[in-house]
């Protein structure tokens, strides 16, 4: 990207993603690189400010991720976190040592060492509350350093040189926990590293279509679009860059939510606001032939990804060569798969690493490979796409084939299909109900909530006759970055109607369960 950028160097935290999100927040762009990129390669990207995060080992242990002190002296400012923070002392000549008590938690952190307050604190109280998670701490600091902040346990909450533009701080501003964090990242990114801030959806949009149609000229530009956030919104901004030179295959294997198929035909087919080629293949029956008998929930999942690709390869026969193969990548996939840091490989994604090799095509395009999840919806409401395909609460590739426990058929598919969407709505209308009243979300909103069917059938009465049915799991979480979740306290009552709702009118259940497991030690998914 042509953009004025800061770089998190990777030490193998967890924290990476969270790091580049809240830089990007302060409208800068940001990117992920590991430790081991060579200096020349930072040198080449002119960034206004580097980053180092946190990491799971002691700086001062032998084959510890490391870097050298060439770093510090690039001329630009460097921000040391956690891990990062004790590496910049370590390498620089203080001293870190592990103490008889570590940090853990939600901690007191008070900011001193100066009869005001520097530029990375401006805004913050003098006593805050702060993340720390580290069992070392810097005992001596580097030569030009001074001590900005301290806990009761840890003498060197924060330092700084500021002569030389460098700053550590021992605890996690990323955080939701630290309570000043993002002021305290938005103070080193916009006033340490002078950064203006143009990174913006708007001229994201607008530069993009500008770039794809460079790219494409008058080529022919291929899209498996599954009806997510992700694809949707790559598919808008092709087709607003190229119009019909894009096709968009869509194939419905009847394990989406509700009329979600219908839903988006309509914004992308015939009579919807996008210019393109659009075709649906519904498949449904098909998928159920393959998945009948299948009860292992991984072999559900390979089942339905292989006969994915082998149908949208059939489509992509009929319509020949073409010259670019889209897909929708976003950034959190590239890391996720080992490619933009140094954490561990969290998942395999499928448009990733590998390309696929039964379809003709010169070039892959991945027009979102940049972006976050919460950049892609406001990308995708920059483009004009509806605001309920854009937050569009997450939906596994597999769809509700595996939030059916055992096998999969086209009865229980219409069961969880009408379960959930009345589970949906009665939510739905109590938060807008709440918010109309209140002026603003309930504290319960679950950041993703669904209906599953579970492979247990019980013995219940409805009228005065004996029934034996099957049971439904509703589920509702809250979660910041999906990473970990906790159960959200749905209220009693609107449990009470889903309930009612749910037996009443769905055929084939007579008992609804509500699920409480928090992530860990259960997974969101029930699959």
């Amino acid at each position: 990207m042509d953009q004025e950028k800061i770089l998190v160097i990777d030490f193998g935290g967890q924290y990476n993603q969270l790091v580049a999100r809240r830089v990007r927040e302060c409208n800068v762009y940001c990117e992920i690189y590991s430790y081991k990129t060579p200096l020349e390669k930072i040198k080449e990207m002119n960034p206004k400010g580097i980053i180092l995060t946190g990491g799971p080992n002691s700086c001062y242990a032998e084959g510890a991720p490391t870097c050298g002190k060439e770093l510090f002296e690039l001329g630009v400012p460097v921000l040391g976190l956690c891990y990062g923070a004790q590496l910049m002392m370590h390498v620089l000549g203080g001293e870190v040592k592990r103490p008889e008590v570590g940090e853990y938690g939600k901690t007191n952190v008070l900011i001193t060492g100066a009869t005001s307050k520097d530029e990375l604190f401006e805004g913050v109280p003098w006593e805050t509350i702060c993340w720390m998670s580290h069992f070392d701490r810097i005992e001596k600091l580097a030569d030009g350093f001074e001590t900005i902040a301290h806990t009761a346990d840890c003498p060197v909450a924060a330092a700084q040189n500021k002569s030389k533009n460098l700053y550590a701080i021992q605890f996690h501003p990323e955080v939701l926990h630290t309570e000043y964090g993002v002021e305290m990242l938005y103070n080193y990114v916009r006033k340490i590293c002078k950064c203006s801030g143009t990174w913006r959806m708007d001229s994201f949009v607008e530069e993009s279509i500008k770039a794809i149609r460079d790219k494409v000229g008058d080529g022919k530009v291929l899209l498996a679009l599954s009806g997510g956030v992700d694809s949707s919104v790559a598919a808008g901004l092709l087709s607003r860059a190229i119009g019909k030179q894009l096709t968009c295959v869509f194939v419905d294997h009847g394990l989406l939510r509700k009329n979600e198929g219908d839903e988006v035909e309509s914004v992308f087919g015939e009579g919807g606001q996008f210019d393109l080629n659009f075709i649906r293949v519904n498949a449904q029956q098909r998928y159920y032939d393959k998945l009948a008998g299948v009860t292992e929930p991984e072999r559900k999942r390979k089942i339905i990804g292989e006969e994915f690709i082998r149908v949208f390869e059939e489509e992509a026969k009929k319509i020949g060569a073409v010259d670019f193969l889209a897909q929708g990548t976003i950034y959190p996939d590239v890391v996720e798969s080992g490619l933009g840091g140094e954490s561990a490989v969290i998942k395999s994604h499928h448009n990733v690493g590998g390309l696929p090799d039964f379809v003709d095509f010169k070039e892959i395009i991945e027009p979102l490979r940049d972006l976050f999840k919460d950049e892609v919806r406001k990308a995708g409401l920059e483009l004009g796409i509806p605001e309920n395909l854009v937050f569009r609460q997450p939906f596994p590739g597999p769809g509700l084939g595996i939030r059916i426990i055992g096998e999969v058929t086209a009865e229980k598919v219409a069961i969880v299909q009408d379960a959930d969407f009345i589970y949906r709505e009665e939510v739905d209308a109590e938060i807008a109900r709440y918010k109309e009243q209140n002026g603003k979300d309930p504290k319960w909103k679950p950041d993703q909530y669904f209906a599953a069917l579970t492979n247990m059938r019980s013995v219940g009465v409805m009228g005065d006759e004996r029934t034996y049915d099957y049971a439904v799991a509703v589920r509702a979480v809250k979660t910041v970055d999906f990473m970990t979740a906790e159960s959200a306290e749905i209220p009693f009552e609107v449990l009470q109607r889903v309930m009612s709702r749910i037996i009443n009118e769905v055929k084939g259940v007579n008992r609804v369960l509500f699920d409480l497991t928090s992530k860990p030690p259960g997974t969101i998914e029930m699959e």
